[in-house]
């Protein structure tokens, strides 16, 4: 038969689902894939459950429920002064991986070139290739994960359409700051350009840093598409439950190519958001400062064991330096190593660079996860670590 699908053909399964289905298979803690091993608020799951039962169960307005753009409108002006109709401004995505895609549809032509910031999530790459566009490529380097600003700005030019921030940033933690916004907003209206903006971690920022929108800088309102979930704000990430807020200029695109992907998304989750969004600063603060803790809890457990972890701002993941261990083996063998022996799941981070050279001594844990499950894979680190160094012969990875 004639070939399939050229791009699809040559991408191979997401390194998420190869660590996790190894870590079933040798009963590992699973440390790898970022999401909660705990459920979301009741209030907002006794929501959603009630809404099955009152009527409302065919299809949604294409764009979202009533309740729900609303509350995403009242949200951004609540956290952000951003003031958005609901009507025309709000987009009801199923899960945020759709809401980007559907921006990049929105905006990207054949040819047109589309600035991607490394580290990234594994599906802006092909996302881009398959709309035909050209991907240009800017790395930010651990430990610091600094804006190289020099090799951004020679990232635009003029076929440049869109470029893709994440902030906060998975894997890397890092939350962009107020000067490295400006920068970027300088650059997308001086080349005319639109942004995508996966911001999905919003609320999950620590020590005091807080998530500035791009879409909240002069001039940006009409360029940019501000992407939120609420799978990572309530903890519900098996809902799928995604949002676009972007100016009516660029609504209706987004909202056409949600209608080709994939319609509409279940009403009753949606009306369970809302009443999420709805909820009282209390819950955004104790999510943020549980989180934070957790971080600390399995930051200092690896310190001690011997890790070199870096910092991390926002996100579900910390992001560590396994070279202090004597490990010599790249990131993927560590991974690997970790979970057939150690019983305890990571991602390497090269998994997130799609351009060579990648630094491939880094591992990446998640740590939204309760806590005697954290204290249970430090635990087993601990055991595994002892083990390696009392048979130095095995050290060399």
């Amino acid at each position: 038969m004639k070939p399939q699908n050229d791009l699809l053909s040559a991408t191979g399964t997401t390194i998420f689902t190869v660590m996790s289905a190894l870590a079933v298979e040798h009963g590992a803690i699973n440390l790898g894939q970022g999401f909660p091993d705990y459920d979301g608020p009741s209030d907002v799951i006794h929501a959603a459950a009630a809404a099955l039962l009152d009527g409302r169960n065919q299809y949604p307005p294409m764009t979202g429920v009533p309740e729900l753009r609303e509350a995403v409108a009242h949200a951004n002006r609540r956290f952000y002064g951003l003031e958005v109709d609901p009507k025309s401004e709000v987009v009801v995505t199923s899960g945020a991986t759709e809401a980007i895609t559907a921006c990049l549809m929105a905006v990207l032509n054949p040819g047109d070139e589309c600035v991607l910031i490394e580290p990234l999530y594994d599906t802006y790459l092909p996302v881009v290739k398959l709309l035909g566009a050209v991907p240009k490529l800017v790395r930010l380097s651990p430990p610091k994960w600094e804006l190289p600003r020099a090799e951004l700005a020679a990232a635009f030019g003029p076929k440049t359409k869109a470029i893709l921030l994440n902030t906060p940033m998975n894997p890397a933690g890092k939350v962009f700051t107020a000067a490295e916004l400006a920068f970027i907003a300088d650059l997308v209206q001086k080349h005319d350009c639109y942004a995508v903006c996966d911001e999905v971690y919003e609320h999950l920022t620590f020590d005091g840093w807080k998530h500035i929108p791009l879409m909240t800088l002069p001039g940006m309102r009409e360029r940019c598409m501000r992407v939120g979930s609420a799978g990572k704000t309530f903890s519900l990430t098996g809902w799928k439950i995604g949002y676009v807020t972007c100016d009516r200029s660029l609504a209706p695109n987004v909202a056409k190519a949600h209608q080709n992907l994939t319609f509409t998304t279940p009403p009753n989750l949606q009306r369970g958001v809302a009443v999420g969004l709805m909820k009282d600063d209390a819950y955004f603060e104790g999510l943020s400062a549980s989180l934070q803790a957790k971080r600390d809890r399995l930051g200092a457990g690896l310190a001690k064991l011997g890790f070199g972890v870096l910092p991390t701002q926002g996100s579900y993941f910390i992001t560590t330096d396994f070279r202090p261990l004597g490990f010599t083996g790249d990131d993927v063998a560590f991974c690997r190593a970790l979970t057939v022996e150690a019983k305890v799941t990571a991602i390497p981070v090269t998994a997130f660079y799609a351009s060579a050279d990648a630094p491939n001594h880094f591992a990446r844990f998640a740590f939204c996860k309760g806590d005697a499950v954290l204290d249970a894979a430090l635990e087993r680190l601990g055991r595994w670590i002892e083990a390696r160094r009392a048979a130095p012969q095995a050290a060399a990875g």
